[in-house]
């Protein structure tokens, strides 16, 4: 067998990769997913040109999305310049020749990998989640069929008994990114391995919200002005990373979500995890006129 017998003849595709079928489905999934913010709706998840894992499911709502005119933002874990998130942008402008920016007050959707940017998004803005589980009762029911009629119940008593556990073991709750959190007073949603810090971001925001999984093949919303609220014990208050006081060693920024980056004599430096949010300030210090916008915390604390 010849290597060219193992090709096919090139064929033009579908404007934004996806065929026509696929996006009207993927559309009418992301409607139902608004109209009942937080509940996990199933779809057929399409095959894309990256690996199942690694933001199929993003990439997916994201292709729907797109139209000529859009700009996209990319992100990796606060990043734009990681390998994930400069191969998902680069591929994303080939399919549909939209604009493709680092600065989240430019961009029309911002798909992001395990964090929300620091500053606040806007009503005209979309904000796509990759999600590799998308169910929270995953870890105390692995049953998909029992935890569906324990959420059509609102029967989440062992996520209650799961925290408390943590509670009275360690002295504090120990879940650290996918807090499960109730949207809209109804339905527990696992918000994506984005850290505890940025679960606060997502109630009553003014932007649209998609979390999507590719792999497991659910899609859920949370909507515009939707309360999100962590599941909380009333005399345990909701507490996020103490990154109050860590100064950005690039920037100089302080008062936001840092990576802490262990230097050789076993001390570490602080990085700030939004990484153009810490470039803005840089070139802000180099005299250029940069636009920094209102950002979701001031000095460590949420500003609701």
């Amino acid at each position: 067998m010849k290597l060219d017998q193992l090709t096919k003849p090139w064929a033009a595709f579908s404007y934004g990769f996806l065929d026509e079928s696929a996006k009207r489905e993927m559309r009418r999934r992301i409607l139902k997913a608004i109209a009942i913010p937080g509940y996990q709706v199933p779809y057929a998840s399409r095959e894309v040109p990256i690996a199942r894992g690694w933001g199929t499911g993003g990439l997916q709502v994201t292709l729907t999305l797109l139209k000529p005119t859009s700009v996209v933002k990319v992100i990796d874990q606060g990043a734009d310049d990681s390998v994930n998130a400069s191969s998902i942008r680069k591929f994303l402008r080939r399919v549909s020749s939209a604009r493709e920016t680092l600065d989240t007050l430019e961009a029309d959707i911002i798909q992001s990998r395990h964090r929300i940017p620091e500053e606040k998004l806007r009503e005209d803005q979309i904000l796509v989640l990759q999600v590799p589980n998308p169910e929270p009762l995953r870890p105390v029911q692995p049953d998909m069929s029992e935890a569906r009629i324990m959420h059509g119940d609102a029967d989440y008593g062992q996520l209650w008994l799961t925290l408390y556990e943590q509670l009275v073991r360690s002295g504090r709750i120990m879940q650290g990114s996918s807090y499960p959190s109730m949207v809209n007073g109804r339905h527990v949603m696992t918000p994506s391995p984005i850290p505890r810090w940025d679960v606060p971001k997502m109630n009553q925001a003014a932007n649209l919200t998609i979390l999507s999984a590719g792999r497991e093949k659910r899609i859920h919303a949370v909507p515009p002005y939707t309360r999100v609220e962590p599941l909380v014990f009333d005399d345990v208050p909701y507490r996020v990373e103490d990154h109050a006081d860590k100064i950005c060693h690039r920037s100089g920024v302080t008062g936001y979500f840092m990576n802490e980056l262990p230097q050789d004599d076993g001390s570490s430096t602080f990085q700030v995890s939004d990484s153009q949010y810490g470039v803005k300030h840089i070139r802000k210090q180099d005299g250029e006129t940069v636009a920094i916008g209102e950002t979701y915390y001031k000095q460590g604390k949420i500003e609701q």
